[in-house]
């Protein structure tokens, strides 16, 4: 019989900040790993959020860690630690996009290198193969630097710019990803970097322009994706992450 897999019997339930400390980890062994910067945001459905805190390398965030804030980007709940960590300097990006767009639950702004080169570059990289294509959504990219993250006017400005698309290159700058779990979220990243990385590589040795051999009705398929329906993905990073600290769920349950 065809065995179908469910979340609960391939890892422990999760509370959302012990969802946001993984999802950290998972995506910094990604290439999501440039120094203090990037930022995760969960919605908590009043007008708050989960966010990691500003000082911490994501590879060494713990649930504990994780803080709340309002859409002002005031700490409403702080770490369960007991030390007062700051909101992360480049917030003012995530309280636009929620603000703007209450529909999304989680967000993610980072700098993996290989998508940030092609934001640098001002191109949107071809997806070539099906592992680029996991995850779904309409991938844009925003062309205009007007300052920093850290700007509420530049921060406002790109998220117009980014319109509804799910995830966008912020040229000179970074990638910014939509989802509707955390899940999805994950899975979401690791293919857009799969995807900047494999069409780099192609671009590299390619001798005319870069075609993608993924029929027409496949294409469609993983662009209408969720990004939240390949059960075991997101659930086997959980699992790495833990085997890697097997003490990271540990002193918190909220």
């Amino acid at each position: 019989m065809w065995f179908t897999p469910t979340p609960d019997c391939l890892m422990p339930q999760l509370t959302p900040r012990q969802e946001l400390a993984l999802l950290a980890r998972a995506l910094w062994r990604e290439g999501y790993d440039d120094h203090l910067a990037g930022h995760i945001t969960i919605s908590r459905g009043d007008g708050t959020l989960w966010c990691n805190p500003w000082l911490l390398h994501w590879e060494e965030l713990r649930p504990e860690h994780v803080i709340a804030i309002d859409l002002d980007g005031a700490v409403v709940e702080p770490a369960l630690d007991g030390n007062d960590w700051p909101v992360p300097l480049g917030i003012p990006l995530h309280l636009a996009l929620h603000e703007m767009r209450p529909d999304v639950r989680v967000a993610v702004h980072s700098h993996p290198l290989h998508a940030t080169v092609w934001a640098d570059l001002g191109e949107v990289p071809p997806v070539l193969d099906q592992s680029s294509a996991l995850g779904g959504g309409e991938l844009v990219l925003v062309d205009e630097y007007e300052g920093a993250a850290n700007d509420p006017d530049a921060a406002m400005a790109a998220v117009r710019l980014m319109g509804e698309a799910d995830m966008a290159l912020l040229a000179a700058h970074g990638v910014f990803v939509t989802a509707v779990s955390v899940r999805a979220a994950h899975q979401r990243c690791v293919a857009l970097e799969q995807r900047a990385q494999r069409a780099w590589h192609a671009r590299a040795i390619a001798a005319g322009p870069l075609e993608s051999r993924l029929g027409a009705d496949a294409a469609t398929m993983f662009a209408k994706s969720d990004g939240d329906r390949f059960i075991g993905f997101w659930e086997a990073a959980v699992r790495a992450e833990l085997r890697a600290d097997p003490t990271l769920l540990n002193g918190t349950t909220s």
